[in-house]
């Protein structure tokens, strides 16, 4: 028995849809937690670079899944 796959196009549209929630999620979370840092710009500075750079991370996996081939039919 064979799993059906999921075609690029849809593949890509999920992954889209999946970022953009990763990335409101992950807006919405930190900058909720801005409130409770010290005053101090270089604590802001390193703290909006690290989170700026970090979403990233957990899309990573998200992206390589979107970016798969198709894999040929063999009739």
């Amino acid at each position: 028995m064979s799993v059906p796959l999921i075609p690029a196009r849809l593949r890509k549209l999920l992954g889209s849809i999946a970022v953009m929630a990763v990335l409101f999620a992950w807006i919405w979370v930190f900058t909720s937690l801005y409130d409770r840092l010290p005053q101090n710009r270089v604590v802001h500075l390193a703290y909006f670079v690290a989170l700026g750079m970090g979403w990233i991370l957990p899309v990573i996996p998200l992206i390589s899944w979107m970016g798969k081939a198709d894999k040929p039919v063999v009739k």
